[in-house]
């Protein structure tokens, strides 16, 4: 059984900076990609950032060069660095892990609230 454990979620003034972690627990494949969601009220979740177990990276265009998405294989956990806040991002962000075996395994964490407010 895989579980995604995220932390690292709360209240920020605009500009600031916070770091989330998703720890991976169970089963993992070798070949994998590891991604953070969000989802603001009334909004559909949308892909943040996404590493590949060869650390390519993937970001949103709202996100890039202020965002950072990173790995550490050796404790299964990938973290997402986030700069200069905006209002915009305040989001329950969610992390993700699809891995391939015979077929296609795709896992979700509960969720981490973020709010980005004065």
């Amino acid at each position: 059984q895989v579980q995604l454990v995220e932390s690292g979620g709360g209240l920020v003034q605009p500009g600031g900076s916070l770091r989330l972690s998703c720890a991976v627990s169970g089963s993992i494949f070798r070949i994998n990609t590891m991604g953070w969601y969000r989802q603001a009220p009334g909004k559909q979740r949308e892909l943040v950032a996404s590493i590949t177990s060869r650390g390519s990276t993937n970001y949103a265009d709202s996100v890039k060069g202020r965002f950072a998405i990173s790995r550490d294989n050796a404790k299964n956990t990938v973290y997402l660095q986030m700069n200069s806040l905006e209002p915009e991002d305040t989001a329950v962000y969610y992390c993700n892990l699809v891995q391939w075996g015979v077929g296609t395994y795709d896992y979700w964490g509960q969720g981490t609230q973020v709010t980005v407010s004065s």
